[in-house]
Order: structure tokens, then C-alpha cells, then sequence
């Protein structure tokens, strides 16, 4: 029973995270249905294997969690918690590393690019990438009329921080600035299931 409640935590956390990242990119994964079609297979044994080891992982965090409530144990709880929730991370971050820098991903920046200026409220911006990215970025800039891409590297795993040309204002939209803002929910979404540090 603690399994399938634990199963559905998952399901709906990993629901809820791919409805955040589908919604601003819809329009992306319009373009590029036809290769992620391809793809699905390789993907689908990628998700079996990160559900198999986060059910590893949660049956481990559930028998450590599962036992006494004095604060000693409550600790324990919240330090197994925060441990699994970064090796979930971690993992997370190292697939995103390696993510190929194809058309799916061209769509990405495409977006994140069309999502800066909306919320910049300009085209008239400076765009920074990693080394990884800067050809990406470049060949999409001219849909993006009075922006240009820095000389500058940034250090992240993809993704694209955007300044105004006047240096008033700065939007970080990279991949690691996605995930840290998504880092805080999904923490308090799982200790809430498990009843930890309520």
C-alpha cells in the first residue's frame, strides 16, 4: 500500500513538472513530434529504469522513515529525504548533460528565447550560452530582430540568460535555473506525502 501511495506521489509529481515544462513549450513540441516519436522507445526504457530506481530508493527512504516520531528519528527523516531528493537530481542533471544538441533542442532554445523577450518586454537583448550551445543560439537569433549572442560563455547545463541591451534588466532562463526553481516544490510536495518536517 505504501508502495502504490508512493507510486502515485511520483506519478503526480512527475505529472505535474511535465505539465510546467509542456506548457511553455508546446508549440516546440509541435515541430518536433515526428523525432520524438522516434525516440520514445529508447525513452520509455530510460523511464522504466528511473522509476525501477526511484522505487529502489523510495522502498529504502519508506523503511527508514516508517518507526518512531521523536525528533532524533524526524531528523534522520528529513536528512534521507533531502539525500534522496538529490540523488534524484543529480541524476536528473547528468541525462540533461548529455542531452544531444538536435532540432528537439533547437526547439527548446527557440522558446526559451521567445519566453525572455516576453517577459524582458524586448528584442533587444544580448544572449548568453555555454560553448555547448552558442551554435544553437546563433543560427536562431534571426528570428529575434536587435538581439545579439555575447562573446561571453555562461557555465550551466544548456539554456540561455537574456539582458536588455541597456543593462537594465536580466533574465536567467537556463536549464539549471528551471530546475532550482522547480527544486523547492517537488521537495515540499514529497515530504508533504510522507508527512515529514510537518
Amino acid at each position: 500500500m505504501a508502495s502504490a501511495t508512493l507510486e502515485k506521489t511520483i506519478d503526480k509529481i512527475l505529472g505535474q513538472t511535465e505539465n510546467n515544462v509542456l506548457s511553455s513549450i508546446e508549440s516546440a513540441l509541435t515541430e518536433s513530434q515526428q523525432k520524438l516519436d522516434d525516440a520514445i522507445p529508447k525513452l520509455e526504457q530510460e523511464y522504466d529504469k528511473i522509476i525501477s530506481d526511484g522505487k529502489k530508493e523510495a522502498e529504502k527512504m519508506e523503511k527508514q522513515i516508517i518507526g518512531s516520531s521523536d525528533l532524533e528519528v524526524r531528523n534522520k527523516q528529513l536528512m534521507t529525504l533531502e539525500d534522496a531528493v538529490n540523488n534524484v537530481f543529480t541524476k536528473a542533471i547528468e541525462q540533461i548533460g548529455k542531452t544531444d544538441r538536435n532540432s528537439d533542442y533547437s526547439n527548446l532554445i527557440r522558446t526559451l528565447l521567445r519566453e525572455s523577450t516576453k517577459i524582458l518586454g524586448t528584442s533587444d537583448i544580448t544572449v548568453l550560452a555555454n560553448s555547448k550551445d552558442k551554435d544553437v543560439v546563433q543560427s536562431l537569433l534571426a528570428e529575434f530582430p536587435g538581439s545579439e549572442l555575447s562573446a561571453n560563455s555562461i557555465d550551466c547545463l544548456g539554456g540561455i540568460i537574456v539582458k536588455s541591451k541597456d543593462g537594465s534588466m536580466t533574465f536567467d532562463n537556463t536549464l539549471d535555473a528551471k530546475i532550482e526553481r522547480l527544486k523547492p516544490l517537488i521537495r515540499k510536495e514529497i515530504a508533504s506525502k510522507f508527512g515529514v518536517g510537518n
